[in-house]
């Protein structure tokens, strides 16, 4: 099996380090093309890739091709390898934003299986949340695969595409949300006396570390929430405090205002 990669950019890279690190496929099973040179050229030194010519040798030659370019530009490579995908039989998978199904079969000709993926920029430390849909010609068997990949750099999820721009919020956008809060805590120790990594290092891994708790435990979030309130303790009287300011309506409203962002995209 023979893995192409038009567009070799961050979640590129992030995307082979997973399949490669989890032995799915060999560097040298993986063909890629970029038209910045440095890019491609970078995963040929650290993974043992195969350089191709141009974004239709990456097609003619790849069982499954991953379309992992701009946006702007992806109606020009769907044009572009069109015959060599059809007459190669690939599977697409476009990681593109914004860009559905629809749009991706108005820009070709003939008949494709066609995956819509939306990963986040957690791929980079393998532990992404990775949604997909497919078009009507994509198999089990496909579905399987598609799988497989995706759960090489993190959990991935099936979800019909009415529900991309959801997902798009509480999967892609979240993760920066995350990350204010971490920081959030990582000051208020600072203010506190704490040193800023110290506090940095102990916030990240609280919060890694309660994600894990509701992805293994199967408990409900309240129920952790009530197991870490002791009567009359510290915790009940911070988890009383954000209520009052409106935490969970903050978070609503930040959803809800990035959902409204992307309709008008």
């Amino acid at each position: 099996m023979k893995i192409g990669f038009i567009g070799c950019g961050n979640m590129a890279t992030a995307i082979v380090k997973g399949i490669v690190s989890s032995s799915i496929a060999l560097g040298s099973d993986i063909n890629v093309f970029d038209i910045n040179v440095s890019a491609y050229e970078n995963l040929v030194s650290a993974y043992g890739c195969n350089k191709m010519n141009s974004a239709k040798e990456t097609a003619k030659r790849s069982d499954i091709l991953f379309l992992a370019v701009k946006p702007n530009v992806i109606a020009s490579v769907l044009e572009e390898i069109d015959f060599e995908a059809a007459n190669n039989n690939c599977l697409l998978i476009s990681i593109a934003a914004g860009k559905t199904i629809d749009f991706i079969e108005s820009k070709l000709n003939n008949e494709h299986r066609i995956v819509r993926v939306m990963p986040n920029i957690n791929a980079m430390v393998g532990e992404a949340i990775s949604g997909y849909c497919t078009n009507k010609n994509v198999s089990k068997d496909d579905c399987a695969i598609v799988e497989k990949l995706l759960n090489s750099f993190g959990k991935c999820l099936k979800l019909d595409e009415t529900y991309f721009p959801v997902f798009g919020v509480i999967g892609g956008c979240s993760p920066a949300f995350a990350y204010m809060f971490i920081d959030a805590l990582a000051r208020a120790g600072v203010k506190n006396g704490m040193k800023k990594d110290d506090a940095l290092k102990i916030a990240a891994q609280a919060v890694y570390g309660s994600a894990k708790m509701i992805l293994e435990t199967d408990e409900h979030p309240y129920k952790l929430i009530d197991n870490v309130c002791s009567p009359g303790g510290t915790t009940i009287e911070g988890v009383t405090s954000l209520q009052a300011d409106n935490f969970e309506s903050a978070v609503h409203n930040a959803v809800n205002k990035a959902i409204e962002k992307d309709k008008k995209l």
